[in-house]
């Protein structure tokens, strides 16, 4: 199969996946991050069970095969399966948008790898077709013209950074969870997915198993499960002076900590989620353990961001259609607009007396 997938960063995991298991992908990036790909290929370093260090996994070693592109240089309309995993206000930059828009014009079958789910599969929950949800999107226009059908959402639960210090086509993965995916409303569509399922399964190395799988569920539900996780830990490692690791988040006050998971699987549970398809807190507590860097958010609002993927929003706002709420959330939403307005409002530092 050929796969497009916008976002060489963490999307260079999934892809690398894809091109063990012999498909061939596309990454969208910038003009020089295309560039050093298309030279260099891509690096992504994986820990195998019973191994002490990480394996680094070069894209030109693999069957399928790998190239790079800007935006406008793109064909959507090329590809069988398109992956969404860029940071959500980035769908907003006007390369990014033009981009979008030629995807859905396309029509073709969309696997969203982001923290923030798109819209238009929040529309195929029946409780949330009509939601006042828009506000929690840096722009929400930039889905209008997606079909609910075709965007299915996968959570991006591997925990993976670009080490600082080496070039943007390395990525190590700390923790190598797997890839949970929805299914599509067309049958057709979803037997695709199970067939990049299956082949990545297959791949072994050494005749070991190579972590970060593709999983496949019939429920629209269990990508939710993530919404536990990030708003107990990711979004908790904000702070009004500051930031704190995933641990400290998850374990300064593991009570409150079980709390706040509790409620966000309610949540989702009232949607039409089933007990089974969520993470149980103390397998989350345990994997936060060894979380030892803020999350992504965090950084990128201690980095001066001004806008950032607001899953907490979103997930405070979703509660509030369905008449539900929660005081712990409802702070973290207060210090992450703190936080963000700050950086929006900031003066300059040639004017600061």
């Amino acid at each position: 199969m050929k796969i497009l997938i916008l976002g060489a960063s963490y999307g260079s995991l999934l892809s690398t996946k894809l091109l063990m298991a012999g498909h061939n992908v596309t990454l969208i990036c910038r003009s020089k991050s295309a560039a050093l790909i298309n030279c260099e290929g891509t690096e992504v370093r994986i820990k195998l069970r019973d191994e002490d260090a990480h394996r680094a996994f070069l894209s030109k070693n693999f069957v399928g095969k790998l190239n790079a592109v800007t935006p406008a240089d793109s064909r959507p309309e090329d590809y069988d399966l398109i992956g969404l995993a860029m940071q959500e206000p980035q769908y907003s930059e006007p390369q990014a948008r033009d981009l979008m828009r030629r995807i859905a014009v396309s029509r073709k079958p969309c696997l969203s790898i982001m923290n923030m789910p798109p819209l238009p599969f929040l529309r195929r929950v029946e409780a949330l077709a009509d939601a006042p949800l828009d506000m929690c999107y840096d722009d929400a226009s930039v889905w209008a013209d997606f079909e609910p059908g075709l965007m299915s959402l996968c959570s991006p639960d591997p925990q993976a950074f670009r080490p600082p210090d080496e070039g943007t086509n390395v990525l190590h993965v700390g923790l190598p969870t797997n890839f949970k995916a929805a299914a599509f409303a067309d049958p057709d569509h979803t037997a695709m997915l199970r067939q990049l399922e299956s082949d990545i399964a297959d791949v072994t190395v050494d005749g070991k198993d190579v972590p970060v799988k593709l999983r496949i569920y019939d429920s629209l539900f269990v990508p939710m499960a993530k919404w536990s996780m990030l708003l107990t830990g990711n979004y908790q490692c904000v702070q009004r002076d500051g930031v704190r690791p995933i641990r400290d988040a998850v374990h300064g006050d593991v009570e409150a900590s079980a709390g706040m998971y509790s409620w966000v699987d309610q949540l989702a549970r009232a949607l039409g989620a089933d007990a089974a398809d969520q993470v149980p807190f103390e397998k989350y507590a345990n994997a936060a353990s060894s979380l030892l860097k803020p999350s992504s958010a965090a950084r990128a609002i201690d980095g001066g961001a001004k806008n950032i993927e607001r899953v907490d929003l979103l997930v405070q706002r979703i509660a509030a259609s369905i008449g539900m709420q929660n005081d712990l959330l409802d702070e973290t939403v207060a210090t992450v607009n703190a936080r963000l307005d700050a950086n929006r409002f900031e003066a300059p530092a040639s004017i600061v007396a």
